[in-house]
């Protein structure tokens, strides 16, 4: 199994040699746990790329010194996914509060420039 899949890690092997009907677990309940496992992956890949891709947004109108009202858009729709990602334990509580903190001190800075 290490030869065939060496680019790849362990979980998604398994996943994959049970989607061709070679399955590496023989327990039912440990079948249904794979397949549980790999859809909470997919689901927390999609909400941490949602993540940065806010973030990157709301970095860029910053530094383009964009308006005040788009700025404070773009961070209202990053507190929404933070909080969402944090609430839903894709991120720690403590991460998202850091991540918008940090931010805001950026949003702050360009607000204060702007007055």
């Amino acid at each position: 199994m290490d030869r065939i899949f060496a680019n790849r890690n362990r979980i998604q092997a398994r996943i994959l040699l049970y989607d061709k009907g070679r399955t590496v677990a023989n327990i039912k309940s440990q079948i249904k746990r794979i397949k549980q496992n790999e859809k909470r992956r997919q689901k927390n890949v999609k909400v941490k790329s949602s993540i940065r891709t806010v973030s990157k947004k709301l970095v860029s109108a910053v530094e383009n010194k964009e308006s005040a009202d788009a700025v404070k858009g773009l961070y209202l729709n990053l507190q929404k996914t933070l909080d969402k990602a944090a609430g839903a334990g894709v991120v720690h509580k403590k991460t998202a509060s850091r991540k918008k903190s940090r931010l805001a001190k950026r949003v702050n800075a360009l607000l204060k420039s702007q007055s």
